[in-house]
């Protein structure tokens, strides 16, 4: 089956991973690619990080009894590894092999802004971090960090963990943010930001001076910028999902913001907004579709790989985990 309704075109790969004999992904909320085209999975599962070679062969795993809650990946040109724990507060860097070289923030120690789970939405801006998000690694080796679910606010650090500058509040102005969860870096040196619960995507110069963003976005979950400067959106839409006895149904937002679909879906598109490829369908459980596409990342060769956290859903948590794909792998058509 070959989706996407624009330049690019992708076909979904069902059973592309070999998992070792009674493995399972458990909430897959990252995946990253490095220079050789191995896939690193992040999941919250026993294994949390599982890597495979590019025909999708079981290669290594690491990260056993390291992570409270995985969260984001990055891979940078030098083949690091960057792991962010939204329990634990901390952004780790490792090497492929899971030799730590690095650990920013303290360990279970939040920044102060306010945020009490469940009681207190985030209050006013806070230093690194409170239930950061995700990071991203510019050309000269700065690391950008986005620091979501308790604070709100982006952070630059040096190559060397110094902390070079901060910036960002809660609200939905401009440079203002409502959880910010993903991060990349373009080439001219832009930061883009997925400020996810605004539902729009927002771009600044390195000092954090606003610049643009883009509002058609459906609720952007993460991002992957290519060597060609494609940007990958995973987008959650507005589907919650949950379970009746006759099994599982979802149910869509009857009025999302004007100019906005409730599906979850993937899109791609140049840094200009034009469209190069968007799928996802009102039928989140066939391949191809998503319910809570969280990571997403494409290798060398263009191939899209996506990971859901489906459990982590709401209203499914008192229930048996839905039939879903926690992970899937789409090869790029033609």
């Amino acid at each position: 089956m070959t989706i996407g309704q624009h330049r690019l075109a992708y076909e979904v790969i069902e059973g592309w991973e070999r998992l070792p004999e009674g493995w399972s992904f458990v909430e897959v909320a990252g995946v990253a690619v490095d220079s050789s085209d191995r896939v690193y999975v992040f999941n919250r599962g026993d294994h949390p990080l599982i890597i495979f070679g590019k025909e999708g062969k079981f290669l290594d795993s690491w990260g056993e009894g390291l992570f409270t809650n995985a969260h984001g990946i990055f891979i940078d040109r030098n083949d690091h590894v960057y792991c962010a724990d939204n329990f634990d507060h901390t952004v780790r860097k490792f090497t492929t092999d899971g030799t730590l070289l690095m650990t920013l923030g303290d360990v279970n120690q939040p920044a102060d802004t306010g945020f009490k789970v469940g009681v207190s939405p985030v209050q006013h801006a806070g230093g690194p971090f409170n239930q950061v998000t995700n990071v991203a690694v510019a050309a000269n080796g700065d690391m950008f960090i986005s620091d979501g679910y308790g604070n709100a606010r982006v952070h630059r650090f040096s190559a060397g963990g110094e902390l070079l500058a901060s910036w960002g509040e809660p609200g939905d102005g401009p440079g203002q943010f409502n959880l910010p969860h993903s991060i990349v870096v373009d080439r001219s040196g832009r930061v883009i930001v997925a400020d996810r619960e605004n539902s729009r995507i927002q771009f600044f110069d390195q000092d954090g001076n606003y610049l643009d963003s883009w509002n058609w976005v459906n609720r952007p979950d993460d991002l992957f910028l290519d060597d060609d400067e494609n940007l990958y959106i995973a987008e959650l839409g507005w589907t919650v999902p949950y379970r009746e006895s006759t099994g599982p149904h979802f149910q869509f937002m009857k009025h999302p913001p004007m100019g906005h679909a409730p599906i979850a879906r993937v899109s791609v598109c140049d840094l200009d907004g034009n469209i190069q490829a968007q799928f996802g369908g009102w039928e989140p459980l066939l391949p191809g579709n998503f319910i809570v596409p969280h990571g997403i990342w494409a290798d060398s060769h263009g191939d899209l790989y996506v990971g859901e956290v489906v459990k982590a859903a709401g209203a499914i948590d008192h229930f048996a985990p839905l039939p879903c794909h926690a992970f899937q792998k789409f090869r790029r058509a033609g």
